[in-house]
Formats: C-alpha cells, sequence, structure tokens
C-alpha cells in the first residue's frame, strides 16, 4: 500500500486507505450509485492507493444543476471579485505545490523532480495570469454617429464542462479552469479515472475561496461521465484535451445539440535539425522536446526526428548517449529522471510499437528495446528511452502517436524535401527547428503545419501564449487571454436608438 502520509489529511481513510471524494455544490460528496473506482499505482503494478467514487448520470445532472444555480451571481459579479478569488488561490496552490507534486506523481507515473513539481508550479502561474487578465473581458463601442450608440458586450458562455487527460491534468486543469472562471463561467472537471488524485486536491484548494457551485469534480470513468457531461443540455461548452480518437467521438455528441467545443488532440511532432545545429545545446533541447522525462506521454512530444545527413549518425550517438544516461525509476524518488507509463494498457500498446520496430527489417534500436523483465523496474510499468535509427517517414512508427518514450529518426537532404516529410501527417499541433541561421530557421517555421512552432528551444508550452494545433490536432486555442476570450465567451451586440 502506498505511503499515506503523500495524502492531505483531509482525506478520509477506511483500512488504512485513503479515500476520495467528488466536490458538488460546495459539498465533497460519494457517488449517488455508491461505487468506488481503485486508483492503481503506476510504478507497482496492482497495488491500490486510493479509492474515488465511480461517479454516473445522477452525479452528472447534480453537477450541472449546482453550476447552473451558481452562474447567474458568478457571470455577474464585478470582474474584480473574480480577479481577487483567483489570486487568492494562486497564493493557497504555491503554498501547497509540494502536495500536489507529490499525489501528480503518485497517479500518473510522472517523475517528481523533473514533471510533477515543474507541473505544479506552472498550475500556479496559470491562475495568476489570468487573475491579471480578467478587467480584459471587454467589449467595443463603434463610431455610429450622435443618435445611435452601438456596442457589443462579451459575455460568458455559461457551464463549461472541462475534461482532463491522465499525463498532465494539473497543468490542463490549468489551461482550463481559471481562464473560464475569469471570464465568468462555472466549471465542472471530470477528472481523468486513471489520475484523479491532485485534481481532487485542486478541487479542495479552490473551495476555500469560491462560491459553492462554481467549480464541480466529478470522478468515473470517461464513457460513463464524460459521455453524460458531452451530451447534458445544461452543459454549454465541452472543453476536452486527450486523444484524436476520444475528440472525434466527442465532436460528433456535441455537434449534434451543437454545444461550444474546443479539442486539444493527438500529435506526432517534427523536429527538425539542420546542419549547423550540432552542439551541447541541441542535444539537451532534443531531450526535453522529446518529452521523455515524461516517459514520452506527451501530445507535443518531438518524436520524429529528421536529422539531416551530415550530421545524422553524430546527432544519434550523442542523443543516445544523453537519453541512455538519465535515471528511470520510482516517481517519488527524487534521483528519477523518467517514471512510469499510465497503466498496464497503455504499457502493452507502446511494447506493441517497439515490437513492431524492433521487427522491422529497416530499423535498429540504437538505444533501449524490450523494458527490463526483472529488477525493480520490472515490479511497475517501467519503460525505457528507445530510439530507432533508419526509420522513414511512411513508416507505421512515424505515422501514429505512440504516447511512450520512443523516438525515431528519419535522415534527409533537401529542405523542400523535409519540409514535404514534416507536414505529411494527420496532426499539426506541435514542431521544432534548430538551426543557428535564423533566416533559415524562421522560414522553415512559418512553412510547418502547427500550431505551435518552437526554433532552438524544446521546453513546455509558456503562460499567456496561445496552444493549440492544426489539422487533427485540434480547435481552439488555450493558455493566452486570446484563448479565454475565444474559447470561453461570446458576442452580443447593442444598438441603442438615442433620443433627440
Amino acid at each position: 500500500m502506498a505511503d499515506s502520509s503523500v495524502f492531505p489529511g483531509s482525506w478520509r481513510r477506511e483500512s488504512g486507505l485513503p479515500i476520495g471524494l467528488m466536490l458538488i455544490d460546495g459539498k465533497w460528496v460519494e457517488a449517488a450509485g455508491g461505487k468506488w473506482d481503485e486508483i492503481t499505482s503506476p510504478a507497482r503494478r496492482g497495488e491500490v492507493i486510493a479509492q474515488v467514487p465511480s461517479g454516473g448520470d445522477e452525479d452528472v445532472d447534480r453537477a450541472v444543476t449546482a453550476a447552473r444555480r451558481a452562474f447567474e451571481s458568478w457571470r455577474q459579479s464585478h470582474f474584480s471579485v473574480r480577479q481577487r478569488a483567483l489570486g487568492r488561490i494562486a497564493d493557497a496552490l504555491e503554498e501547497r505545490t509540494e502536495e500536489l507534486a507529490l499525489l501528480t506523481a503518485l497517479d500518473t507515473g510522472n517523475a517528481l523532480r523533473t514533471q510533477a513539481r515543474p507541473e505544479a508550479k506552472v498550475l500556479a502561474e496559470l491562475f495568476r495570469y489570468f487573475a491579471g487578465v480578467a478587467g480584459e473581458v471587454k467589449g467595443v463601442t463603434l463610431p455610429a454617429g450622435d443618435k445611435q450608440l452601438q456596442y457589443t458586450r462579451r459575455e460568458p458562455l455559461g457551464v463549461i464542462a472541462g475534461i482532463l487527460p491522465w499525463n498532465s491534468p494539473l497543468m490542463i486543469a490549468g489551461f482550463k479552469v481559471p481562464a473560464a472562471l475569469a471570464a465568468g463561467n462555472t466549471v465542472i472537471l471530470k477528472a481523468a479515472e486513471d489520475a484523479p488524485l491532485s485534481v481532487i486536491l485542486l478541487a479542495e484548494i479552490c473551495a476555500e475561496h469560491l462560491p459553492d457551485g462554481v467549480l464541480n469534480v466529478v470522478t468515473g470513468e470517461g464513457r460513463v461521465v464524460g459521455e453524460a457531461l458531452v451530451r447534458h443540455a445544461g452543459v454549454d461548452k465541452v472543453s476536452f484535451t486527450g486523444s484524436t480518437e476520444v475528440g472525434r467521438g466527442i465532436a460528433r455528441k456535441a455537434g449534434e445539440r451543437l454545444a461550444h467545443l474546443s479539442l486539444e488532440l493527438g500529435g506526432k511532432s517534427p523536429s527538425i535539425v539542420f546542419p549547423d545545429a550540432v552542439d551541447d545545446s541541441l542535444v539537451d533541447g532534443l531531450v526535453l522536446s522529446s518529452r521523455i522525462s515524461r516517459q514520452g506521454q506527451s501530445c507535443t512530444a518531438g518524436s520524429r526526428l529528421f536529422l539531416h545527413e551530415d550530421v545524422y549518425d553524430e546527432v544519434l550517438d550523442r542523443l543516445a548517449a544523453r537519453l541512455g544516461a538519465l535515471a528511470v525509476g520510482d516517481p517519488l524518488n527524487e534521483a528519477s529522471d523518467i517514471g512510469a507509463i499510465i497503466n498496464e494498457k497503455q504499457f502493452r500498446s507502446v511494447q506493441g510499437y517497439i515490437d513492431d520496430g524492433l521487427a522491422h527489417p529497416s530499423m535498429r534500436a540504437v538505444l533501449g528495446g524490450r523494458p527490463p523483465a526483472d529488477g525493480p523496474l520490472s515490479e511497475g510499468y517501467f519503460h525505457v528511452p528507445t530510439v530507432f535509427a533508419g526509420a522513414r517517414n511512411d513508416f507505421r512508427l512515424a505515422r501514429e502517436e505512440i504516447f511512450g518514450p520512443v523516438l525515431v529518426a528519419i535522415p534527409w537532404r533537401d529542405t523542400d524535401d523535409v519540409v514535404r516529410m514534416a507536414n505529411d501527417s494527420v496532426y499539426g499541433l506541435a514542431a521544432y527547428v534548430w538551426s543557428h541561421n535564423l533566416e533559415q530557421a524562421l522560414t522553415t517555421a512559418h512553412r510547418l503545419e502547427a500550431g505551435w512552432v518552437q526554433v532552438n528551444q524544446g521546453g513546455g508550452q509558456v503562460v499567456g501564449q496561445s496552444y493549440g494545433g492544426y489539422k487533427q490536432s485540434g480547435v481552439g486555442r488555450e493558455v493566452s487571454l486570446e484563448g479565454m476570450l475565444e474559447g470561453f465567451t461570446q458576442i452580443k451586440q447593442v444598438n441603442v436608438n438615442l433620443p433627440r
């Protein structure tokens, strides 16, 4: 059993097992149907670390009713009221960063030092940013002469359903919750069934500073709770982050009732290396952009390495050496650079791709391969960093999102060819360009069909910058003021005939 000291003292315990609850209308409640889900550890196969309610239609209906009731007063509050609330939440999140990070490492498998703790810190930054821009939800006045007053109002959409993924639950909640609240909406979060623990703690912190019903959290299976939220007539917008396959289904169902919708979906991001870019900073950047420290479980992972033929072998050797030196281990251990895959299903899926690569006659593994068969890593869902050489852009491992620590290296010679290959994908979320020739780098970046392109850097999303994808990587933008206005408000035009 996991160390229960990781859990906040507010959690109920039965037979030593921490028990989480759902937040509905300011109250901590069990599922109406009385069912529970067991949350297991990615680092220790089959070990139950907590229980949370297994919600259903009735719980979703209660949450929607509470959110609709709270919406009228929350939308009518002065923006400074919402601003101060979000600011207080940001302060509280900073004070409890370590608790949030520990729970994130425990149920996602993300390493505490390299992933979970930075994610908890970004969460506080997101709340503080949207507190700062809450006053920017405003309209415009049109110059229509002395006999007319013509102006627009930006008004909130209403009740927002935020459906979260398991790979970065806190950060993605930070993309959605503070933006929606700052704009005057109320929110129902559907926590990922595999990783709900830190989201429950986030709700606990927020509830201390928000009126009842403004933020609600429902736990349970996606096919039950998520489905009910998407179809519920009382939900004005669905904001989903997850796989493209699931996103298509959500789009169809939400579209049937013409609900507002935003989707942040999958990716198969290219990372283009020009021959003049090879130095230590390149290798550091490729490690970051690969998202290997998050086990490759990131939709922005630069998993297609397009290496110029002149530097192909050199870059592969240096990158393999750097990745091979990273420590894979217990997510709660400060020494671990890389944690565990979320669950057995995903572990086996990643293994299937690796097996395909190992069996392919044109590819060879320059690093990694099958997971450890014995020792501590065999006790959990641990994969080691794996890099395949000799790939082509039409190979399965270069086409499909693996969501694991697997990279494929593809050689190129001509710039037009590498741009064509990079764009030859159903996805268009992120891309990376590496060159010390700034004109060359920017020209290439502008040609790439991706919503977020980084040049000579590989870090994560930056607070305040619009984030979202092209093509089948999604619809809508998050993280920025523009994303908040486009995604969580609607415009009303008001025309007034002025008396003489």
